[in-house]
């Protein structure tokens, strides 16, 4: 991409996203997030109605009165984005390949972000970590992201979840809240990973996905290729048969992976590249209340 072409990109996400982060997520964004970090501010008595798992048992002991820990919420959050970059997300049939939908997803979120004052980061993944940019804040550091998101180009075209989440589990010591922007299509099971991942961790699920890949379009011999392995094979989609197995596939992987993530005990949308994400998010947001 041409440097000039890249900064217009750049500037246009800028431009929405910094809109929808300020006017459609404002209210929503602060209060979707799970167990946001707790720190110690003092110990005071004990009053009718407080947590009895919040009592102080030392200082209970030395004074003989029961006291209790107050807890205040941390002002700073930090959010990481693990982002797929295997082959399969430069697939789309409506204007948006799943890979652009994903851009224009992270930066609406990395501006929430620091229109909050929290940290961002990012993991790029595919079969293996591409690029871990360590959370930062500020609008340089945005920019930069998007700069990322729209310009780079993996080593790898095959996907590996599990092996990403384990890598961020492990790479991030301080709780966060990681949002996973993927198709999820991985012939591995990575439920295990996710839930280790989001007992340190807060992790949700953003699942993109074509229309084409739910029901695929009868439009006569089709020469397809698929993204990650690379294998190329010609197809009749004029059958009845073929489509409808087709359709039966894509109902069993989701059920598998809505089953998955429930598993896991994580939250997840479900965005479809010809559709509006931000009623979407939105809508994720509000359950997460």
């Amino acid at each position: 991409m041409e440097t000039e072409e890249l900064l217009q990109q750049v500037r246009r996400i800028e431009i929405k996203a910094r809109g929808l982060s300020s006017n459609v997520f404002a209210g929503e964004y602060h209060t979707a997030f799970k167990g946001r970090g707790m720190a110690f501010a003092e110990v005071r008595e004990y009053q009718y109605g407080d947590d009895v798992r919040d009592i102080d048992w030392n200082v209970t002991a030395r004074f003989d009165h029961p006291y209790v820990k107050v807890f205040e919420e941390e002002r700073e959050l930090t959010v990481m984005l693990m982002i797929d970059v295997s082959g399969s997300l430069d697939f789309g049939t409506s204007g948006e390949t799943k890979r652009q939908m994903a851009t224009e997803i992270a930066a609406t979120l990395a501006f929430s972000a620091i229109g909050n004052n929290d940290k961002v980061g990012v993991i790029f993944f595919s079969d293996r970590i591409e690029k871990f940019i360590p959370p930062k804040k500020g609008r340089k550091h945005i920019l930069f992201i998007i700069h990322e998101l729209l310009n780079f180009q993996p080593q790898s075209f095959n996907t590996d979840i599990g092996m990403a989440v384990e890598f961020m589990t492990n790479a991030i010591k301080k709780r966060c809240t990681v949002f996973i922007l993927s198709d999820f299509f991985d012939p591995k099971d990575f439920c295990n990973q996710l839930m280790i991942g989001n007992r340190r961790h807060d992790v949700v699920a953003l699942q993109i996905y074509d229309q084409r890949m739910m029901d695929m379009p009868n439009v006569g011999l089709l020469k397809v290729k698929d993204a990650e392995s690379g294998k190329e094979m010609y197809i009749d989609t004029s059958s009845k048969r073929l489509r409808r197995a087709h359709h039966e596939w894509w109902l069993k992987h989701n059920s598998w992976l809505v089953e998955t993530f429930a598993r896991a005990g994580i939250d997840c949308a479900h965005l479809r590249t010809d559709e509006d994400f931000v009623k979407g998010l939105i809508g994720l947001f509000r359950m997460r209340k």
